[in-house]
C-alpha cells in the first residue's frame, strides 16, 4: 500500500471542539496572556495610560479572532501574530494561532509564522524592556526557546493526530477486507456446493431419464423386460440418493472429510464408463496412461467429474451418438481429457441449464488447469488439462 494514501488532509483530522474544549483552551490562553501582561500593566499604565487600553482592545480583537483560526489558520496566525508585538494580552491567542498552525505539519507554513512570532516577541521584549533587568541577548534566547516549544508540541499534536488516525483508518480497511473474504467465502462456498450437488445428482438423474424415456418408447417389452427396465431405474435412483448423502456428509463435516463413501478417483472413471454403457449409452474409452501412471486422487476426481458430465451432456443432447473418451499425460505434461460426440444426432431428451460446463470449467481452474469445448467437423469437443500434481 502506497504511504501516501493513508496521508490526510491536516483540516480533516482536527478533532471537534466541545464546551470542554472551547473552555480549557481558553483558560490557557488566558493564563499566558497574564504572564505576559501583568508584569509590565503598571509600567504600561504609567507610560501611558492609552498604551494600557489600546493593549486590552487589541487582545481583546485577538481573543475574537483567534476562533476563526479553523477557517483561515494562516491568516489569522500572521494577524494575532502582528497583535501581539503591541498587545501583551495577545499573547495567548498568538501561541494558540502558532500551535494551530504547527500541528498542519507544513513547513512552508511553520517556518515563515515562527520566524514572525519569534520577531514580534522580540519587538514587544524590546518595547518592554525597562521592566526587566535581563539583557535583550537573553531574551532573544527565551524567545527562541519558547517559539520552538510551542512550534515543536505543534508538530507532535498533528503527528499524533495523523497517527490515530491511519490506524483508525487501517482498522477500518482491515474491517472492510475481512467482510469482503467473508463475502467471497460464503460465495465459494454456494458454488462449490452447486458444483457438487449438480455434477453427483446430475449424471444420475439423466440415467434415470433415459432409462425412463427409454421405456416409455418400448412398446415390444414383456413384462419381465420392463421389470428388469425398472429395477434399472430402482438401482439409478439408489445410486443418486447414496451419492446424495455423501455430498452432504461432506459439506456437513466441519474439516471436509468423507463421512458415508469415498470420493470417485481416476481409478473410477473404468466403472463410471462401463456404467453408462449398462445403461444403454455408446461410449469408447481410450486410455493412455495406462495403470502405473496414476494421477493424484484431487486431480482423478476432477478427471472423473469431467468424463461424467461429458456422459450426461451427451445422453441428453445426442442420445445414441458415440462418445469417445481420451485420456493421456504424465507427471512431466500434465493430463489432458477430451470428449468427443457427434452433434445433432437425435433430439435431447431432458433440458439442460448450461451449468455444468461452468462448474467444470470453474473446477479445473481451480486445480490449475483449464477446459475448453467448442464445435469441431461436426462434432461437440471438450478438452481439458491439469497440472499432474494438482
Amino acid at each position: 500500500m502506497d504511504p501516501s494514501e493513508l496521508r490526510a488532509d491536516p483540516d480533516g483530522l482536527q478533532p471537534p471542539l466541545s464546551r470542554w474544549g472551547h473552555g480549557w483552551r481558553l483558560a490557557v490562553m488566558l493564563g499566558l496572556s497574564a504572564t505576559v501582561w501583568v508584569p509590565v500593566a503598571s509600567w504600561q499604565w504609567s507610560v501611558s495610560p492609552w498604551w494600557t487600553g489600546a493593549d486590552l482592545a487589541l487582545g481583546l480583537v485577538a481573543y475574537v479572532l483567534v476562533h476563526l483560526r479553523r477557517r483561515s489558520p494562516v491568516a489569522v496566525a500572521v494577524t494575532v501574530a502582528v497583535l501581539a508585538a503591541f498587545s501583551g494580552a495577545s499573547a495567548g491567542p498568538a501561541v494558540l494561532a502558532l500551535v494551530s498552525v504547527a500541528t498542519r505539519r507544513r513547513w512552508r507554513e511553520v517556518v515563515p509564522l515562527g520566524l514572525l512570532n519569534l520577531a514580534t516577541a522580540q519587538l514587544w521584549t524590546w518595547l518592554t524592556l525597562p521592566t526587566t533587568e535581563d539583557s535583550l541577548w537573553v531574551l532573544l534566547v527565551a524567545n527562541i526557546v519558547a517559539v520552538g516549544a510551542m512550534i515543536g508540541w505543534g508538530l507532535y499534536l498533528g503527528s499524533r493526530r495523523e497517527l490515530v488516525w491511519t490506524l483508525r483508518q487501517r482498522a477500518e480497511r482491515a474491517e472492510a477486507e475481512q467482510e469482503l473474504r467473508v463475502a467471497q467465502s460464503r460465495t465459494n462456498e454456494r458454488a462449490r456446493i452447486a458444483r457438487e450437488m449438480h455434477d453427483v445428482l446430475g449424471h444420475r438423474i439423466s440415467q434415470i431419464s433415459m432409462q425412463a424415456g427409454a421405456l416409455g418408447y418400448r412398446s415390444d417389452l414383456d413384462l419381465e423386460q420392463m421389470r428388469a427396465g425398472t429395477a434399472v431405474i430402482q438401482q439409478q435412483a439408489h445410486e443418486a440418493l447414496r451419492e446424495l448423502r455423501v455430498v452432504l456428509g461432506v459439506l456437513r463435516d466441519a474439516d471436509g472429510a468423507v463421512l458415508d463413501a469415498p470420493q470417485p478417483t481416476y481409478a473410477d472413471v473404468a466403472d463410471l464408463v462401463e456404467g453408462a454403457r449398462s445403461a444403454g449409452q455408446r461410449v469408447e474409452l481410450v486410455d493412455a496412461l495406462g495403470p502405473d501412471r496414476t494421477p493424484p486422487d484431487l486431480v482423478g476426481r476432477t478427471v472423473y467429474r469431467i468424463v461424467q458430465e461429458g456422459l450426461t451432456n451427451a445422453g441428453r443432447h445426442a442420445p445414441g451418438a458415440l462418445l469417445t473418451v481420451s485420456l493421456s499425460g504424465s507427471p512431466e505434461e500434465g493430463l489432458s481429457v477430451e470428449l468427443r460426440n457427434p452433434v445433432g444426432f437425435g433430439s435431447a431428451l431432458m433440458p439442460g441449464a448450461g451449468l455444468g460446463l461452468v462448474g467444470l470449467t470453474e473446477r479445473a481452474e481451480l486445480g490449475g488447469g483449464r477446459l475448453e469445448h467448442e464445435r469441431s467437423d461436426g462434432c461437440f469437443v471438450v478438452r481439458g488439462w491439469l497440472p499432474w500434481a494438482s
